[in-house]
């Protein structure tokens, strides 16, 4: 599809042919092969121009007492009625003969440039193909002012409408009204600061309070979970010994997992791609091997279960291996604050950088930390927590078969299984597509994104199957038949709304995109209004919700605690929509402000 700037019936501002002066105009077409906009002045005249003469109306900053927005026909009527720089005083007499002399070499002035310059009434829809008439105006203009150095009111008229002006006035012209000039002058005088100025989550206060809710609610779910009667009435559960609580075996174990997956990450297989442009321009290099990664550990799975290994031991200590990740990712916290103080200014955080300890310590004050060429935070993303999240799943499923001496394990855990296998593999086949999200481009790597790979994922998002081994549920063929439509329809909007984003990012002139249609950008970006962008502004978090609750009906309606993932997940989503708006609000500026008026559903259609 064309990569183009401007939107047919956009009011943008337009050079005229020749000149450097901008005038209001409003784009009317479109050529693919020529690649020139047609465009409408005010008075009529229809021109094609190039991308490179036409520039936003934000741009330029209109003069005292005059439109920018006239046309050149109407700006050079209005000048003849004003008072020319050279025109005499009243009141001062001239001699006959000196008017007369004054008069025919006027004449003669605006016969030589009505001979030299055409006329903008003239061929209103001619094209401007750049051709070197301009060198010729500029040329004509310095001969004329060499003959009349003070030129009354009528010359003045002639050198406004034909810009038959002196190269250093016309220079002084564009360093006023040129965006170039203006942008590279802001960008020389005033440094931007990389200071994070808006905090989130409730700033300091609020991210030190989240850093003992999040775990203290990882804990209360697993308790609930473990009661015979999980209802919300039955608070708080009874709380364990604090020794029961930690295991130095358990701990080992987990360490023992977290390097097997670096070592899978390290392996020199797999594709190596670039991120997205850093601040300073430059492009870091990924591996993209994480559903290798998951074939190597099912393979290392199985090869375990052949040799008769209880893998169950991950549900009997299952308190104590998610204590053990949270201490693992408290500590991995820590070393990333600690190195993240001699990190060059450029490697922090856009959105951790706010100069309070407790705030960058919990949303991550370096953008990127590397060891070497090991990336971690785009290793926590997807490995350890991610994959652990399937293999938790198949523990549970194994010991329901043991606990209730099953030769198959029930339909709802087959269900939920199923359903969260899918979406594993669908995001380590998908694992390139990861490097355009925010936790990778925006997100410095700090203790909410390091509990939240390795502590909430695996074991707030394995929920369902923990409290289907203690809770059976039973459902019918045509219920499980209705939930697994259900699953479907949502991961068909997740991945089609996902695929179209992506791909539209990597290659936006793709011939299999030219079906979509976008709205330009003051950044040179498109903003998608049709296909499922152009049915709610976030169709990939709808899917997601939808996929949720299709993994917690397998529960039945006996608690409202089955469901608690269903509203975790809808508040997340709510509150990373309100993240996005916000963040593409400030980039696109007004373009969001129309992309909103065009697409006004959020996320839910004609509800949010």
């Amino acid at each position: 599809m064309p990569n183009r700037k401007y939107a047919d019936g956009e009011v943008v501002m337009g050079r005229w042919p020749g000149s450097v002066l901008y005038y209001e105009v409003q784009v009317t077409s479109y050529d693919d092969a020529s690649h020139l906009y047609t465009v409408k002045y005010k008075d009529g005249t229809e021109l094609a121009l190039k991308e490179s003469d036409i520039k936003l109306q934000s741009s330029f900053k209109p003069r005292k007492g005059q439109s920018s927005s006239s046309s050149p026909s109407r700006r050079s009527r209005s000048r003849s009625r004003s008072r020319s720089p050279g025109r005499p005083a009243k009141g001062r007499r001239r001699s006959s003969s000196h008017s007369r002399e004054h008069k025919e070499e006027k004449k003669k002035i605006i016969q030589d440039a009505n001979l030299a310059l055409p006329k903008p009434s003239e061929n209103n829809t001619r094209r401007y193909n750049g051709e070197p008439d301009s060198t010729e105006r500029n040329d004509t203009s310095s001969k004329l002012l060499e003959q009349k150095s003070k030129p009354d009111m009528e010359v003045e008229r002639v050198l406004d409408q034909y810009s038959l002006r002196s190269r250093r006035e016309e220079k002084k012209k564009e360093e006023i009204y040129s965006e170039k000039k203006i942008f590279e002058t802001i960008k020389t005088m005033e440094k931007p600061s990389s200071k994070t100025k808006e905090l989130e989550f409730g700033g300091r206060f609020g991210t030190f309070v989240l850093m003992f809710l999040l775990p203290a609610t990882v804990l209360y779910l697993l308790l609930m979970c473990k009661q015979d009667d999980p209802s919300l009435m039955n608070f708080p559960p009874p709380l364990p010994a604090l020794e029961s609580l930690w295991e130095a075996k358990v701990f080992g174990v987990f360490l023992l997992w977290f390097f097997f997956q670096a070592l899978f990450y390290l392996l020199p297989i797999g594709k190596v791609v670039e991120g997205l442009p850093l601040s300073t321009g430059r492009k870091l290099q990924y591996r993209i091997n994480g559903f290798y990664a998951f074939v190597l550990t099912a393979a290392a799975i199985g090869t375990l279960l052949y040799f008769q290994f209880e893998l169950h031991y991950l549900y009997d200590h299952f308190m104590q291996f998610a204590v053990a990740a949270a201490v693992f990712s408290m500590a991995l916290s820590i070393y990333l604050y600690i190195r993240s103080l001699k990190a060059p200014e450029e490697d922090l955080a856009p959105g951790g950088n706010s100069g309070y300890l407790v705030y960058d310590f919990f949303t991550g004050h370096e953008l990127n930390p590397r060891i070497g060429s090991f990336d971690l935070k785009y290793f926590c993303e997807l490995r350890p927590g991610l994959i652990g999240w399937v293999v938790i799943n198949l523990a549970m499923l194994l010991a329901e078969m043991k606990i209730y001496n099953q030769s198959m394990p029930s339909l709802s855990m087959i269900l939920v299984n199923s359903f969260q296998l899918l979406y594993v593999v669908d995001a380590l086949w998908n694992e390139e597509a990861v490097l355009t999200t925010m936790d990778i481009t925006h997100d410095g790597f700090g203790f909410m994104l390091a509990f939240g790979d390795l502590v909430w994922v695996p074991f707030v998002y394995s929920l369902q199957a923990f409290y289907l081994v203690g809770h059976p549920v039973t459902i019918s063929w045509p219920v499980a038949a209705a939930i697994t439509i259900l699953n479907c329809v949502g991961y068909y909007i997740f991945r089609s709304a996902n695929s179209q984003k992506n791909n539209f990012r990597r290659n936006p002139a793709d011939p299999k995109l030219s079906y979509l249609k976008v709205i330009p950008t003051a950044t040179g970006k498109g903003l998608l209004v049709t296909g499922w962008w152009g049915f709610v502004r976030h169709p990939n978090y709808l899917g997601d919700i939808i996929m949720a609750l299709a993994w917690s009906l397998p529960w039945g309606f006996n608690h409202i605690l089955p469901y608690f993932y269903v509203i975790y997940f809808i508040c997340l989503l709510v509150h990373r929509e309100a993240r996005d708006e916000h963040h593409c609000k400030k980039k696109y500026g007004l373009a969001w402000e129309r992309y909103c008026q065009r697409v006004p559903y959020r996320i839910f259609p004609y509800i949010y």
